[in-house]
């Protein structure tokens, strides 16, 4: 049985004015486009559907507010990095996630999704400062485990775990093949409870093998 049986949709918003009411807990996820954030979040919300997949890269373009439970919410960010975007609709984006990490008194977390092929890319990096800068914690899904064999998905996890240190934790992760869902639920449950991931050392996500699946 789903955790957040009830989840529902709330409103998108384009702009800072059309936020949900700044109250009670809310995480945010972000992640450069197709890195499988919308997956993701479906997945770990067992809600097929609930946040919009596309072939086509950029398909979020507005913030989304979903309630999980009265008083606790996820929040789906537009992803980032896609370069066919307009560069006029690039700069909003840029602003509408300005706009909302320095007005959301009620963000407890942020999980940044990130391909485990290529993690640490420019724009993740940049999101990552920014968490930083509001002393927001972080938590990054490498997703995608499933299309990396089991050392090669091991190595791509201590790598970012070594780049980033005690400032983030980071797991293995696969929608597709249910790679690290429980850590992952367990991490969005803590920040909406008020209580914090541990930023101290990690035990190794244990990853399966590859498996021959469709993408994220």
């Amino acid at each position: 049985m789903s955790e957040y049986p009830n989840v529902r949709f709330i409103t998108s918003a384009n702009r800072r004015e059309q936020f949900v009411q700044d109250a009670g807990d809310e995480v945010a996820v972000a992640g450069r486009s197709n890195a499988g954030k919308s997956s993701a979040i479906n997945a770990i919300t067992q809600r097929r559907g609930l946040a919009k997949t596309s072939k086509r890269p950029g398909a979020t373009r507005l913030i989304n507010f979903f309630e999980l439970q009265p008083g606790r919410r996820l929040v789906d960010l537009p992803g980032y990095g896609y370069a066919a975007v307009a560069g006029e609709m690039r700069r909003h984006w840029g602003q509408l996630i300005d706009a909302y990490f320095g007005s959301r008194r009620s963000l407890r977390g942020v999980i940044v999704v990130m391909d485990i092929r290529h993690p640490l890319m420019e724009h993740d990096v940049a999101m990552l400062e920014l968490a930083s800068a509001r002393a927001v914690p972080v938590h990054i899904l490498l997703t995608k485990a499933d299309k990396l064999g089991r050392g090669a998905a091991s190595a791509a996890v201590a790598h970012v775990r070594r780049e980033l240190g005690p400032g983030a934790t980071v797991q293995a992760f696969s929608a597709m093949a249910g790679t690290g869902l429980a850590e992952a639920r367990g991490v969005l449950g803590r920040w909406l409870s008020g209580r914090l991931a541990p930023t101290g050392p990690q035990k190794e996500t244990p990853v399966g093998p590859a498996e021959p699946t469709g993408e994220d």
